[in-house]
């Protein structure tokens, strides 16, 4: 009786540490919702959820509103996803098209830079473990939204150039 627990216990031991796969949606998304307080991303088309990832990273000041170049806050209100880096220093990014006219005049109003090159991404390009599932703990970026490198293959797959994002506090 005593193997048996052990072999079972091994066994979800075992079961645990494999990677986890993202189910595919069912064709393209038209809309992504970023909740920052759920830590949620979820893929939308024709008004309905096709599919929920969840574990988002933000930049290292998560709460509030990106204001300037610097402040490591991810940006909330309306973009677009506009364009995608397969080259980029994390696996695979998406571009989000921050900043907009207004994030520019509340930027200028302070004197600052409103900065830019906002993206969802996977994790850093040689992280050990990240082919894995592994992640960079805690919240890292400079105010991009990282998720895992299963969860951004997925996310490349299902979002075209194009696809409005909206991002909630």
């Amino acid at each position: 009786m005593r193997w048996r627990l052990a072999i079972t216990a091994a066994a979800l031991v075992v079961g645990s540490c494999a990677p986890v796969r993202e189910k595919l949606p069912l064709g393209p998304a038209d809309l992504v919702l970023v909740d920052k307080s759920d830590r949620t991303l979820v893929l939308m088309r024709a008004g309905r959820p096709l599919q929920t990832f969840t574990g988002l990273q933000f930049g290292a000041s998560p709460q509030g509103h990106k204001q300037f170049e610097g402040d490591e806050r991810t940006p909330e209100g309306r973009y677009t996803i506009d364009y995608r880096n397969p080259r980029s220093a994390y696996h695979l990014s998406l571009h989000i098209s921050y900043p907009n006219a207004a994030d520019r005049a509340l930027a200028e109003a302070g004197g600052q830079s409103p900065g830019g090159e906002i993206f969802i991404h996977g994790q850093p390009n040689g992280f050990d473990g990240a082919d894995r599932g592994a992640r960079v703990p805690g919240d890292w970026t400079d105010g991009c939204i990282a998720v895992s490198n299963a969860q951004i293959e997925v996310l490349w797959s299902a979002i075209p150039d194009g696809t409005p994002i909206v991002i909630r506090p």
